[in-house]
Protein backbone atom coordinates (compact mmCIF):
# COMPACT_ATOMS: atom_id res chain seq x y z
CA UNK A 1 0.00 0.00 0.00
CA UNK A 2 1.31 3.25 -0.44
CA UNK A 3 -0.01 6.98 -0.88
CA UNK A 4 1.69 9.97 -2.27
CA UNK A 5 0.77 13.12 -1.75
CA UNK A 6 1.52 15.91 -3.71
CA UNK A 7 0.52 19.97 -4.83
CA UNK A 8 1.47 21.41 -1.55
CA UNK A 9 3.28 24.87 -1.56
CA UNK A 10 3.62 28.63 -0.25
CA UNK A 11 0.19 30.78 -0.85
CA UNK A 12 -0.77 33.96 0.00
CA UNK A 13 -3.63 34.54 2.17
CA UNK A 14 -7.13 34.49 0.05
CA UNK A 15 -5.15 31.87 -2.61
CA UNK A 16 -5.75 28.23 -3.48
CA UNK A 17 -4.20 25.04 -3.78
CA UNK A 18 -5.20 21.63 -4.62
CA UNK A 19 -3.28 18.56 -3.26
CA UNK A 20 -3.68 15.48 -5.38
CA UNK A 21 -2.74 11.71 -3.41
CA UNK A 22 -2.16 8.91 -5.60
CA UNK A 23 -2.68 5.75 -4.04
CA UNK A 24 -1.70 2.01 -5.22
CA UNK A 25 -1.31 -1.53 -3.91
CA UNK A 26 -5.30 -1.79 -3.10
CA UNK A 27 -8.48 -1.49 -4.31
CA UNK A 28 -8.96 2.13 -4.05
CA UNK A 29 -12.37 2.22 -5.13
CA UNK A 30 -13.48 -0.16 -2.54
CA UNK A 31 -12.65 2.46 0.36
CA UNK A 32 -13.10 5.83 1.91
CA UNK A 33 -10.35 8.20 1.58
CA UNK A 34 -9.70 11.03 4.38
CA UNK A 35 -7.29 13.90 4.50
CA UNK A 36 -5.67 15.06 7.48
CA UNK A 37 -3.33 17.74 8.70
CA UNK A 38 -1.17 18.47 11.32
CA UNK A 39 0.27 22.13 12.24
CA UNK A 40 3.15 22.73 14.13
CA UNK A 41 2.79 22.19 18.25
CA UNK A 42 -0.98 20.89 17.09
CA UNK A 43 -2.27 17.55 16.89
CA UNK A 44 -3.34 15.90 13.89
CA UNK A 45 -7.22 16.48 12.75
CA UNK A 46 -9.29 15.35 10.63
CA UNK A 47 -9.70 18.32 7.74
CA UNK A 48 -12.32 15.74 5.29
CA UNK A 49 -13.27 12.35 4.25
CA UNK A 50 -14.84 10.82 1.31
CA UNK A 51 -17.06 7.74 0.48
CA UNK A 52 -15.51 5.10 -1.65
CA UNK A 53 -18.02 5.85 -4.24
CA UNK A 54 -17.62 9.91 -3.26
CA UNK A 55 -21.52 10.04 -3.18
CA UNK A 56 -20.52 11.18 0.40
CA UNK A 57 -17.99 13.97 1.73
CA UNK A 58 -17.71 15.72 5.11
CA UNK A 59 -15.68 18.21 6.38
CA UNK A 60 -14.19 19.99 9.58
CA UNK A 61 -16.10 23.15 10.48
CA UNK A 62 -12.90 25.40 10.08
CA UNK A 63 -12.62 24.07 6.05
CA UNK A 64 -16.34 23.80 5.29
CA UNK A 65 -17.31 26.06 2.64
CA UNK A 66 -13.53 26.65 1.60
CA UNK A 67 -12.15 23.15 1.08
CA UNK A 68 -13.43 20.55 -1.56
CA UNK A 69 -12.97 16.66 -1.33
CA UNK A 70 -13.13 14.55 -4.42
CA UNK A 71 -11.59 11.35 -5.94
CA UNK A 72 -11.44 9.78 -9.70
CA UNK A 73 -11.37 5.88 -9.13
CA UNK A 74 -9.97 5.69 -12.71
CA UNK A 75 -7.27 7.42 -11.66
CA UNK A 76 -6.79 6.25 -7.65
CA UNK A 77 -6.31 9.52 -6.76
CA UNK A 78 -7.91 11.63 -4.32
CA UNK A 79 -8.38 15.66 -4.33
CA UNK A 80 -7.89 18.37 -1.87
CA UNK A 81 -9.23 22.02 -3.16
CA UNK A 82 -8.41 24.51 -0.75
CA UNK A 83 -9.82 27.80 -1.59
CA UNK A 84 -9.92 31.30 0.28
CA UNK A 85 -6.73 30.10 2.33
CA UNK A 86 -6.29 31.61 5.70
CA UNK A 87 -2.50 31.07 7.79
CA UNK A 88 -3.98 28.63 10.23
CA UNK A 89 -4.37 26.35 7.49
CA UNK A 90 -0.43 25.89 7.49
CA UNK A 91 -0.14 22.56 8.31
CA UNK A 92 1.20 19.17 6.93
CA UNK A 93 -1.84 17.51 5.07
CA UNK A 94 -1.63 13.87 5.31
CA UNK A 95 -3.42 11.04 2.84
CA UNK A 96 -5.05 8.68 4.49
CA UNK A 97 -6.77 4.93 3.95
CA UNK A 98 -7.85 2.54 6.84
CA UNK A 99 -3.93 1.51 7.98
CA UNK A 100 -2.02 3.55 5.87
CA UNK A 101 -0.67 7.19 6.07
CA UNK A 102 1.22 9.30 3.26
CA UNK A 103 4.33 10.80 4.10
CA UNK A 104 2.24 14.62 4.11
CA UNK A 105 2.82 17.57 2.15
CA UNK A 106 3.98 21.00 3.74
CA UNK A 107 0.93 23.96 3.08
CA UNK A 108 2.31 27.21 4.18
CA UNK A 109 -0.42 30.29 3.95
CA UNK A 110 1.72 33.13 4.04
CA UNK A 111 2.20 36.88 2.45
Amino acid sequence: VQLVESGGGLVQPGGSLRLSCAASGFTFSSYAMSWYRQAPGKERELVAVISSAGGSTNYADSVKGRFTISRDNAKNTVYLQMNSLKPEDTAVYYCKTPGKWGQGTQVTVSS
